[in-house]
């Protein structure tokens, strides 16, 4: 999984449509190898990241858990740590 694509599901406050669209923007350029298509393939980068940005949004909506939710702060001290533990100075 590329790393900059984030779980985004189980989140207080939610998800918002950004973040979505931020992430699906990430996918479509991990898969196509594209930061920016060119003129001649825009049209079909920018459909597959709404398509994506629209099934993840429609997958999120209609997941269910029975966990608590967390907390982006949380996560990024987590994530903090380990990356200390992995970079030590």
């Amino acid at each position: 999984m590329c790393r900059n694509i984030r779980p985004l599901f189980n989140f207080e406050p939610p998800v918002t449509d950004e973040e979505i669209r931020l992430a699906s923007l990430q996918f479509v350029r991990k898969v196509s190898g594209f930061t920016k298509p060119s003129k001649i393939n825009e049209a079909a980068f920018l459909a597959a990241v709404d398509e994506i940005a629209a099934a993840s949004g429609k997958l999120l909506g209609s997941l269910v858990t029975n966990s608590t939710p967390r907390t982006r702060e949380e996560e990024a001290a987590k994530a903090r740590a380990r990356a200390a533990k992995r970079f030590p100075r």
